[in-house]
């Protein structure tokens, strides 16, 4: 597995996430170099990442617009 440098990566956090603190941050401008968005969570900003595809992510992004997923 090849590691990935996250450190230049420049968080955005999520328009969809609570203002309970459970936020969501993902860098998009990451995927245009390496064709993967990471993503984490914002209370845990050195902790572990996702990392998914762009098209992937795309899709996810388009289901959570139309109202695929409800809450929990």
């Amino acid at each position: 597995m090849t590691h990935i440098d996250l450190s230049s990566a420049r968080w955005v956090k999520s328009s969809y996430s609570g203002n309970g603190g459970n936020c969501v941050e993902f860098a998009p401008a990451f995927s245009a170099t390496h064709g993967i968005v990471p993503v984490r969570d914002s209370k845990d900003p050195h902790g572990p990442a996702l990392l998914f595809a762009t098209d992937a992510f795309a899709a996810f992004v388009t289901a959570v617009k139309s109202g695929c997923f409800h809450e929990v």
